[in-house]
């Protein structure tokens, strides 16, 4: 039942539809993210992270780096879009670029559905946090969004953050372990494979630093995590920030005497930055059940850009083609981008998913493999074979594929039909 007109701009919205025309790789992508799970592959530079970008803008009315630009031969450069709220059809929402400003004008937020907590993680290593209680009591037009830096994380000096070290250890040392144990259990659902279960340590003093410094524990003892590997790192900002920023809304909601968010928009450009295939592999299932460490009736909307198959393939287990979808983008003979949502499909294996239509790779091996073997079978198909060029290409399939690769057993008996004894 659609809302009365008169009636207040519903809160928890999540995003419905993005239409982008005129601007980006392509004179026009729609994008139609599910209601829990969007996955979105394809090759560089065919606009994955353009679409991160301009869905944090729909979602909060600002940009999070450099607001897109024009191409130039357009005669119309429009973002169209829409946010769900619980009941009735999306708002639609079309924002023109202002030629005259060189912009893109803010909306008219008085009627629309306001979206929930949205967090990004961008490919830069930088977090975007956008929150609608906070934004509703410092809004100057635009909805207020920040950006922080990989050393505003770390280390604070932001206006809206005292950075992950200085957090966790106040978190650590609370008497109600709260938000510290929150922390805690998401750092569990994400923790490697091999590592073991990601723990926090007691805090320590480093050398040159006057500060306590938390340390993570995991199979090989405690680290200071300033010292941690580049992957433990990366998840470590995932949790710190998804945690951090649903602490914040929760005491802004309290200020504001207002109940807080049931939804939470969360965007991770290139999902397997930093982590080793084994982690890769489980990092989908285990985002996707965050939602119930932080609040159980918090329900999450997962927008996910990656060029991994293993990425793809760890959402498997998981994977509603009623609640999720998978779109790829391609390019054409012609240089046009196309995008396309694709029937998800349990290719099991990792090869099957590098030959699959998400990744389409000829052969899943090394390009010189590839080579070899293409060569060698268009020996196969000719009519007359000199044995030289059967002894040049076997050499050349020695050199490139495994001794048990399982085009040997063909080759093999065709070489010595030509005289050729491998």
């Amino acid at each position: 039942i659609e809302p009365p007109p008169d009636a207040a701009p519903e809160r928890g919205g999540t995003l419905a539809f993005l239409h982008v025309h005129g601007t980006g790789p392509a004179d026009d992508m729609l994008l139609r993210p599910a209601r829990r799970l969007t996955i979105i592959t394809g090759d560089n530079g065919l606009g994955k992270s353009f679409l991160m970008e301009c869905a944090w803008w729909a979602l909060t009315g600002s940009w999070a780096s450099h607001p897109a630009l024009p191409n130039p031969a357009a005669d119309e450069v429009y973002i169209e879009f829409g946010i769900q709220g619980s009941a009735g059809s999306p708002e639609e929402t079309r924002i023109d670029y202002d030629w005259n400003q060189f912009g893109w004008p803010a909306s008219d937020d008085s009627k629309r559905t306001i979206p929930g907590l949205v967090v990004y993680a961008r490919v830069d290593g930088s977090f975007a946090v956008w929150d609608p209680i906070r934004s509703a009591g410092e809004r100057t037009g635009a909805r207020d969004s920040f950006t922080l830096s990989s050393s505003h994380i770390w280390d604070g000096r932001h206006p809206m953050s005292e950075g992950l070290i200085r957090d966790w250890v106040k978190w650590q040392r609370t008497p109600s372990r709260y938000p510290f144990e929150t922390l805690a259990n998401v750092l569990k659902r994400l923790s490697p494979p091999d590592l073991g279960e990601l723990r926090a340590g007691e805090t320590i003093r480093v050398p040159h630093d006057p500060r306590e410094i938390p340390t993570v524990v995991h199979r090989y003892g405690a680290t200071p995590v300033l010292y941690a590997s580049a992957g433990i790192k990366r998840i470590l900002t995932l949790s710190y920030l998804m945690v951090w920023a649903w602490n914040e809304h929760l005491i802004f909601s309290e200020q504001a005497r207002q109940s807080p968010e049931n939804r939470m928009v969360i965007l991770v450009d290139e999902m397997e930055e930093h982590l080793h295939p084994k982690w890769q592999r489980m990092v989908l299932p285990a985002l996707s059940s965050i939602d119930a460490c932080l609040d159980r009736d918090l329900t999450l909307q997962l927008l996910i850009a990656t060029h991994s198959p293993l990425v793809v393939a760890s959402a498997e287990p998981i994977f509603d083609p009623d609640e999720d979808s998978l779109i790829h983008l391609d390019i054409s003979e012609s240089g046009e981008v196309g995008m396309e949502e694709v029937l998800f499909t349990k290719y099991g294996d990792v090869s099957s998913w590098l030959t699959s239509p998400v990744f389409q790779l000829s052969q899943a091996r090394s390009r010189e493999a590839e080579i070899a073997i293409e060569e060698a079978k268009a020996l196969q198909i000719e009519e007359n074979v000199a044995a030289a060029d059967v002894e040049r290409a076997s050499k050349n399939l020695i050199e490139h594929l495994p001794s048990n690769d399982r085009f040997w057993p063909r080759w093999i008996a065709f070489a010595e039909r030509h005289g050729v004894d491998l």
